[in-house]
């Protein structure tokens, strides 16, 4: 194989990798976190989340989908509560 040949296949890889990784909708966020409830499991199964919220013992994790979002409350290292919003429209 050329070095071209092995660049163009390790770029394909890369890229279908990223795509894999992606974290897809709500529905799958909350699926994949669905019996969850220590913070280090959650950190685990759907890596660091795309921004922390602090209020004192208290923290918001969001991870971004492709139809909206979903919250995950975080008390001490208990994962309380979800929530999945964004991306619906009310008719």
């Amino acid at each position: 194989m050329t070095v071209t040949t092995l660049r163009a296949l390790l770029c394909a890889s890369v890229m279908l990798g990223l795509v894999a990784c992606g974290r897809g909708t709500k529905e799958d966020i909350v699926a994949k976190a669905r019996d969850i409830s220590r913070r280090a499991d959650l950190e685990r199964v759907l890596g660091k989340p795309d921004d922390i919220t602090k209020l004192g013992p208290l923290e918001t994790w969001r991870y971004k989908a492709s139809n909206g979002e979903v919250i995950f409350l975080i008390v001490g290292d208990d994962v309380t509560l979800q929530a999945a919003g964004g991306g619906d429209k009310a008719k």
